[in-house]
């Protein structure tokens, strides 16, 4: 599966990454730098959401047990996320290999304009083959931080980057039939179709007592990549030199297969799931740019714009005659577009003082109707 995946997004669990939760395990994440670099050397582009935050600033706080009470949780991740970018930053170098630290929120992700910015953050990260090591925001979460729900932030990371693949890495060796803690006659099912509602069934139960994850929330993680087409790996992060075995085509754990292909599951979300806010009419120009040329919308082909839009909201492109060809998200909101219609991407930053994108809309972002 990862042999033929371009762009993977990769999770690792508390308890790889951590010494029983007691602080950070630095030869376990120098494990993961050296595999990490292995895979970057064959020309994979990686994104590492990494758990161990908490843990870390447990350590450094000296305290014995996870608190309850929200604050401390958020001082600890203050603390330790510290450690966790420093400790990953050192490991990375000795590959020649730099990372940067992206904190986010679910809600940075449900929010279409910082849905962008994160996106081109990320994008651009990648392009100048930076690693994003990615963590929850947990100094600022509030329902996040509680379930430490990573796993649910690696999927919707997927999503984001229309990544090919996601590698959750645990402490369990895959999706059993039955909890195999309880049941010794449980069997590991090798490959699974993601949102199938009989796993999320099977995979019952919380996680360790340094995680506040479980294989429910990787079962509902491989359904939330699965929308954007990527198929999801669940294995144990245990296993030796896993992420290059994985590349080689060796069965691990549990395979989530995707119902549809990356390019027709995104396609399918922003035709049919996303609220319209606005229209913008295309000269012939556009239209034919977009039938048939397979090309980004630019803002030079843009004759009107009509509704009150913001950047990252879904806006329709309509012909001359007001017949809807497409649908996407647009990188500028609808007092910007008017003010940089019919004229070239090179004069957008005279224009508004600033460039987003180059594109009104990009190629990736936009469904033909």
């Amino acid at each position: 599966m990862l042999n033929q995946a371009r762009r993977i997004v990769i999770k690792v669990g508390s308890s790889l990454v951590t010494n029983q939760g007691k602080g950070l395990d630095h030869v376990a994440l120098q494990r993961w730098a050296a595999q990490i670099a292995a895979l970057k050397q064959i020309n994979k582009e990686i994104v590492l959401v990494s758990s161990g935050a908490i843990a870390e600033g447990m350590q450094r706080l000296g305290w014995d047990t996870r608190p309850t009470a929200l604050y401390e949780l958020q001082a600890a991740a203050a603390v330790g996320q510290m450690g966790l970018a420093q400790a990953y930053a050192s490991g990375f170098s000795h590959y020649g290999l730099q990372t940067a630290q992206v904190l986010l929120t679910h809600e940075d992700l449900s929010n279409r304009k910082r849905y962008l910015n994160a996106r081109s953050t990320l994008t651009t990260l990648l392009k100048l083959d930076i690693i994003p090591i990615i963590n929850e925001n947990d100094t600022v979460a509030t329902d996040e931080i509680r379930f430490g729900d990573n796993d649910t932030l690696a999927a919707l990371v997927t999503n984001l980057i229309e990544a090919d693949a996601l590698v959750i890495l645990t402490d369990q060796a895959g999706l059993f039939t039955n909890d195999p803690r309880k049941n010794p006659e449980a069997k590991l099912l090798p490959e699974v179709h993601a949102g199938d509602p009989a796993l999320e069934k099977m995979a019952g139960g919380v996680g360790s007592g340094i995680s506040r994850g479980g294989m429910q929330t990787k079962v509902i993680a491989a359904k939330r990549a699965a929308r954007s087409g990527a198929d999801t790996i669940v294995a144990s992060g245990h296993e030796e030199n896993i992420l290059m075995r994985l590349n080689n085509g060796e069965s691990i754990g549990t395979r989530f297969l995707a119902k549809l292909p990356i390019l027709a599951a995104r396609k399918q979300w922003l035709a049919d799931y996303l609220q319209v806010k606005g229209y913008v009419t295309l000269d012939q120009g556009a239209v034919k740019a977009l039938l048939d040329d397979g090309k980004s919308l630019l803002s030079i082909g843009v004759v009107s714009v009509n509704g009150e839009f913001e950047r990252g909201e879904t806006v329709s492109c309509l012909d001359e005659e007001g017949k809807e060809i497409a649908r996407g998200l647009i990188n500028y909101s609808a007092v910007e577009t008017q003010k940089i219609l019919k004229r070239a991407s090179s004069e957008i930053e005279a224009i508004l003082g600033y460039v987003d994108e180059p594109e009104l809309i990009h190629r990736n972002n936009l469904v033909l109707l």
